[in-house]
């Protein structure tokens, strides 16, 4: 028995050994030794471990940064091993956004940042001023809408997309930048010297359509500021004794859900906004409160089109649910999910769906595509269908001489509040601003 027990010990002595030959390696080459054989030397007999998922991608990103035959960068790799995972869900809705990507998408959401207070639009020379903000840096310094930006500090930025420009002009608040600026009229370029400051962007831009007394409101995006910004135009249009209003969302992609609720506080009260639905089978419901500022009960007409999205579809169906608008245009995006903002440790955040939504009809929105990824079917099916037609030039959006959908909304408002037939005069070129399809970009 003496002799069996002492051939044991040996044995497992010996085992012991060889799970510490296993151990000094990995402790030599730099890297924690392995549980097996951390566990084989306490043990003193191997033991199964459960993979998981962190330890198969630790072990897969450590072979490629040190193995592979060319030099990685680490943080490359690792944004593409988290980007890997979000598209492996086939929902382009849960997106990992790498921490400056990620900074601007709060920005955007906030609708805060710190700049010039100017949206930029692609130029061949550099970019056109679109818009100039009321309030803001480019307006004291005498920067107008129409100037195109060809040198920013001193650097010629012709050929550059428009988000290298921005980048280019953003920075810390109390910090300068020289815009170079070409101006119709004016023979040579010239230089502005402006002082960054944070900058609230207009989410929100509203006009009388005069001669037939009806707002033009139109809403950009679904950000912190919009509900404040879209108080203070209907209060303004309300006090020049609009009778009815034309709400454009189209090119609007959508944005935060809370927004669009309070936002619907101006038509409805204690009512269903969306009836989300919950992975484990459980129904949330948003309502609005008991209604602020404004209340609207003039006729509302509101512009849609495929470029509607998100909380732009929330606004747009709840109040067609409720029949309190009629929507012309064209079918909207149709987005009905829900997601989530998780902050990541370096910055970066993981946008991950959590829910779908439903309007308080019942109705499911979600859209659906082919093999290609075209459009089938889903968004919300406009009462009036008018497919846009372009009319020549540029940013035709919000000016109904050249824009036949906002023409259209205004006769169908016009049908419901009987005003006289408005004529398209002259005027109107300049009296609206426009939403543009078009892509811009804020600095």
């Amino acid at each position: 028995m003496r002799a069996l027990t002492k051939t044991l010990g040996v044995l497992l002595g010996l085992v012991a050994l060889f799970a510490f030959g296993f151990t000094w390696r990995d402790l030599q080459q730099g890297r924690p030794p392995s549980v097996e054989a951390v566990q084989t030397l306490l043990t003193g007999k191997p033991q199964k471990t459960l993979v998981t998922a962190r330890t198969m991608f630790v072990q897969a990103f450590d072979h490629i940064r040190t193995g592979y035959y060319k030099k990685v960068d680490s943080k490359e790799l690792k944004y593409a091993g988290l980007g890997g995972l979000m598209n492996s869900l086939g929902d382009p809705h849960t997106q990992y956004l790498e921490p400056q990507i990620a900074k601007e998408f709060d920005l955007e959401t906030r609708g805060k940042f710190v700049g010039i207070g100017a949206r930029l639009q692609g130029d061949p020379l550099g970019a056109r001023v679109d818009t100039v903000f009321e309030e803001g840096p480019a307006r004291r310094g005498g920067v107008r809408a129409g100037d195109t930006i060809v040198g920013v500090d001193g650097k010629s930025v012709g050929g550059l997309p428009t988000t290298e420009i921005v980048k280019l002009i953003r920075g810390e608040a109390g910090t300068f930048v020289s815009l170079e600026l070409i101006r119709k009229g004016v023979e040579k370029p010239f230089k502005v010297r402006l002082k960054r400051e944070p900058v609230v962007t207009p989410s929100v831009e509203f006009k009388m359509i005069e001669g037939a007394l009806i707002g033009y409101v139109s809403v950009i995006s679904f950000s912190e500021p919009t509900t404040e910004q879209f108080a203070n135009a209907l209060s303004k249009l309300s006090a020049q004794q609009a009778k009815g209003f034309v709400i454009d969302l189209r090119g609007n992609p959508g944005g935060l859900l809370e927004v669009a609720v309070v936002m619907l506080e101006h038509f409805v009260n204690n009512k269903v906004v969306v009836k989300m639905k919950m992975r484990d089978g459980t129904e949330e419901v948003a309502r609005t409160g008991k209604g602020r500022g404004i209340k609207v009960e003039k006729p509302v007409v509101v512009l849609i089109d495929g470029e509607s999205a998100s909380a732009a579809e929330i606004f747009a169906g709840v109040l067609k649910d409720y029949r309190l608008a009629t929507l012309v245009g064209e079918h909207t995006y149709g987005k009905a999910s829900v997601q989530a903002p998780v902050p990541l440790v370096d910055g970066a955040l993981a946008k991950i769906t959590i829910a779908r939504y439903y309007l308080p009809s019942g109705l499911d929105i979600s859209r659906k595509v082919d093999e290609d990824g075209q459009y089938v079917s889903g968004g919300l099916e406009p009462d009036v269908v008018v497919e846009f037609e372009p009319n020549g030039g540029t940013n035709p959006f919000g000016k109904p001489e050249s824009d036949n959908q906002l023409r259209k909304a205004i006769e169908v408002l016009q049908s419901k509040i009987d005003s006289p037939t408005l004529v398209f005069e002259p005027w109107l070129r300049n009296s609206i601003r426009p939403a543009s399809s078009e892509r811009f970009w804020v600095a």
